[in-house]
């Protein structure tokens, strides 16, 4: 796979202070250069496909990490069972990396999808990044833990537990076009080897 920091465009990107608990049970850390999230949403409108799936119970314009490059969700794959994870387990001992689920850029724009309403993911662990701040409003909150995105740097990694105790919600856009990448990473295995959903 090569250089992973060469990849993922972290190579000097800011290394003070380590993964914090910011709110109950949601952790946040340094993760991408700016430049590099940049990059992502570069491809990602170069590869187009940002749609709403009919199926989806909270549909979003994305499009999917894999539809991109294939490559590049291999490389964010390994990127975050290397440095989100052992990060976490300081808090969650007990959970396991079984890989990711998907790994999606979302974009919020006028006139197109402007929020996102309450929810929660079908996941092991959740992680969101912001990719960009040229934008007013959108942002990720869980009402729950009293906790907001709106302060998280571009590039930081906000990490939460998914199923039933984080609810969250994208606020309504003001303006300017918003863009994150959701993380989910994959519910373990049962011992039959069928999916757990």
């Amino acid at each position: 796979m090569g250089n992973l920091e060469a990849i993922l465009g972290y190579e000097g990107a800011r290394r003070e202070g380590d993964a914090a608990m910011v709110a109950p049970e949601i952790v946040q850390m340094p993760f991408w250069t700016p430049e590099f999230c940049s990059t992502v949403i570069r491809a990602a409108e170069a590869a187009g496909g940002f749609h709403q799936h009919d199926d989806d119970p909270v549909p979003g314009c994305e499009v999917s990490l894999a539809a991109i490059s294939p490559r590049l969700f291999e490389a964010v794959e390994q990127d975050i069972g290397a440095r989100m994870w052992p990060a976490i387990r300081q808090w969650w001992p007990y959970v396991d990396y079984h890989g990711l689920r998907d790994v999606f850029v979302i974009r919020y724009a006028m006139g197109e999808q402007e929020e996102l309403r309450m929810h929660h993911d079908i996941a092991q662990v959740s992680a969101s990044i912001k990719l960009n701040d040229d934008y007013e409003g959108a942002e990720l909150v869980f009402p729950r833990q009293e906790f907001s995105n709106a302060a998280v740097p571009v590039g930081d990694i906000v990490v939460w537990p998914s199923l039933v105790t984080h609810p969250h919600e994208s606020k309504p856009l003001r303006s300017g076009v918003k863009y994150s990448l959701t993380v989910w990473c994959e519910l373990p295995l049962p011992i039959d080897g069928a999916r757990m959903y």
